[in-house]
Formats: C-alpha cells, sequence, structure tokens
C-alpha cells in the first residue's frame, strides 16, 4: 500500500468508531519521520482503547500492522507507528496540551471530506 492508501485506511477506521476531529497532515515535505500525521481525539479512555483496536486491526488486515505502538494504556495520547504514517490518538485535554497541529504547521494539511462517512 502507498502511503496515502495507508493513511486513507486510518481516517475511515477512526471515522467508523466515531473518533472527533480527524485531521491528517502531509509531513513528507518537512521530514523524514512519516509521509502522514493522522490526529484525532477520542471522548474517553474507553474510546481511545477501541480507536487504537479498530486502526490495528483495520491495517493488520490489509498485511500494514504497525511496527510500534506507545502510550496504549493510561497517557491519554496512543500513538501508532506504520512507518510511513504515524497515527496520534488524543484525549481533547492531551491534543491540546501537545497542539501537534501547531507544531507541525508547515505541514500541508489534507482533505479528507469524502473520505468520512455522514455526519
Amino acid at each position: 500500500m502507498t502511503p496515502t492508501q495507508v493513511a486513507e485506511k486510518v481516517v475511515q477506521a477512526l471515522d467508523s468508531k466515531k473518533a472527533v476531529d480527524i485531521q491528517v497532515l502531509h509531513t513528507g515535505k518537512i521530514t523524514s519521520i512519516a509521509d502522514y500525521f493522522v490526529i484525532c481525539t477520542a471522548n474517553s479512555m474507553t474510546q481511545l482503547k477501541a480507536l487504537s483496536e479498530e486502526v490495528d486491526r483495520v491495517l493488520s488486515e490489509a498485511d500494514e500492522p504497525p511496527l510500534r505502538r506507545e502510550g496504549y494504556r493510561t497517557s491519554g495520547w496512543t500513538l501508532l507507528d506504520f512507518g510511513c504514517v504515524v497515527v496520534h490518538l488524543f484525549l481533547d485535554e492531551m491534543r491540546k496540551f501537545y497542539n501537534l497541529e501547531h507544531l507541525w504547521g508547515d505541514a500541508e494539511k489534507i482533505d479528507i471530506s469524502s473520505l468520512l462517512g455522514p455526519q
């Protein structure tokens, strides 16, 4: 799968579990860390876990399991690293604190509206 296809699958998996404010940043032109960051908010620790498990399941079924996972249990921030795509799942308070969209403000924001289901 291409990095774009991985990012799209991540967005669809997050949307299916009602993630809030999903953002995709194209970081490939400004860092070698990843081509895309996908960032979203969960409303609870339970939802944070469900989002992580769904992304893991969907990408693993597509032969793209995460290379690593961090912060899974208690931090309010879970990171799933797929190599070309890094997924950041936050509780609202943690997302505001780390403000990755500002930190990576030079990255191109990708329009994902065509990937999202009806609101």
